[in-house]
């Protein structure tokens, strides 16, 4: 009887640290990566390049195979992330745009909820400014674009800002961003008092112009390339709006490509892929830290881009437009302690959703107004009662980008409804 009651109280005390560390918040690591358009992986069918790390992500969890972004265009869309918001909500509407000090960031909502929070990477709303937001208790970012290698052509050294200090960049963009995550994720306390923590790693690449890590240079240079689909000199062509029709008589246009100063769209979509490289390099050290620290199973990983890219669809490259090239992208998610492996979701995921979705995560309540929903039980494989049949698009007029005009877009599963406003 005796032995009985210790078996019962031993399995009782195991049940209990059970319930403990299942109702403890989750540790999450958010990854956006620049430009990355939704095929662009070779777990999504790509002819040759390949992402053994991104691979993984989708086999060991959760593929939306239908993540659009609300605005296709780097700061609106990363101000979309943060707070939830639609880009006329938020008012972050072009690269130049600064936050409104109002706005809200779903990671002030984790810091109030005890997590310690990383940001590291690519910020560029209020394009001159590198300076720490608040939301962040670890700042590692840059001005702008930032730059894929430490020498300027000025001769001068690129920068980075760590924590309001300004810093030389040593390395390879991708390599160096990595190196400051895995810093900062090893100097995390461990054990059942530790805090939970959240990091936000935010890649320059792969954006224009296209330099990859030296190790990865010419890795595609004999690959083939086959065009992209186009109404280019088709009869289909001749139904798309003059507007549309024009802008390829712009940098937009393939036979122009970015002023012409880059040469071959061929050429450059291999460097494309080719930086694209170091990104997964970077997503497996991540996930090789996890593993050797035995938190890759509890700890939510999410991987999405930020906006797509044309390669000659419509004759044009670049983003912007409501084009399915331009607007989709990828989304992995990966918990194995919460989603069943191999998993592909058809529904309509978007940016909004991030922000939502990883509040749910860690068990904190969405603020309100929001617009977009937690991914989460999707992810389970739940049936979500009115999950969304719609999705708005919205990009405004850029003075500088003057072939492009203010676009607004009803996306469905199906149909897409484009209106050009204010030609």
């Amino acid at each position: 009887m005796k032995r009985l009651l210790v078996v019962i109280f031993s399995l009782t005390l195991n049940l209990a640290s059970l319930v403990v560390a299942a109702e403890r918040p989750r540790n999450i690591i958010f990854i956006l990566v620049d430009d990355q358009r939704h095929d662009a992986m070779s777990c999504a069918g790509h002819p040759f390049l390949k992402t053994p790390a991104l691979d993984s992500l989708a086999a060991g969890g959760v593929r939306f195979a239908n993540a659009f972004v609300t605005t296709a265009l780097c700061s609106p869309s990363r101000a979309s992330i943060l707070t939830g918001l639609y880009a006329h909500s938020h008012r972050v509407v072009d690269n130049q745009s600064g936050m409104p000090d109002k706005l809200v960031f779903f990671s002030e909502h984790l810091q109030r909820a005890g997590y310690q929070t990383a940001f590291i990477g690519k910020w560029h709303m209020g394009h001159e400014s590198d300076e720490p937001r608040r939301g962040w208790n670890h700042w590692v970012s840059f001005t702008g674009q930032g730059n894929y290698l430490p020498e300027l052509p000025s001769g001068r050294k690129a920068m980075l800002n760590v924590n309001g200090e300004r810093v030389p960049q040593t390395g390879y963009i991708t390599d160096e961003l990595t190196d400051h995550a895995l810093r900062w994720l090893r100097e995390r306390p461990r054990g059942t008092d530790a805090k939970p923590w959240m990091l936000y790693l935010s890649h320059k690449a792969a954006h224009g112009d296209f330099i990859p890590a030296p190790r990865h240079k010419g890795r595609y240079a004999q690959a083939e390339v086959k065009p992209f689909p186009t109404t280019q000199g088709t009869p289909l062509d001749e139904l798309r709006p003059m507007w549309a029709r024009n802008q390829r008589n712009s940098w937009h246009g393939v036979e122009h490509a970015y002023h012409g100063r880059l040469g071959k769209i061929e050429d450059n979509y291999r460097l494309y892929c080719e930086t694209l490289l170091a990104v997964d390099d970077s997503t497996q050290r991540l996930l090789d830290w996890l593993r050797e620290t035995n938190q890759l199973d509890s700890t939510l990983v999410i991987y999405m881009g930020d906006n797509g890219h044309l390669w000659g669809e419509h004759g044009l490259i670049d983003k912007r437009t409501a084009y399915e090239a331009s607007i989709r992208v990828p989304l992995l998610m990966h918990c194995p302690h919460q989603f069943p492996k191999g998993r592909v979701v058809t529904e309509m995921a978007a940016n909004i959703d991030i922000a939502p979705t990883i509040l749910d995560a860690a068990g904190v309540k969405s603020p309100e107004p929001i617009h977009g929903r937690s991914l989460l039980p999707l992810a389970r494989g739940e049936r979500v009662a009115n999950w969304r049949q719609e999705l708005l698009y919205e990009y405004f007029w850029e003075r500088w980008v003057p072939s492009t005009p203010t676009l607004h877009a009803l996306i469905t599963p199906r149909w897409k409804f484009v209106r050009a406003y204010g030609l």
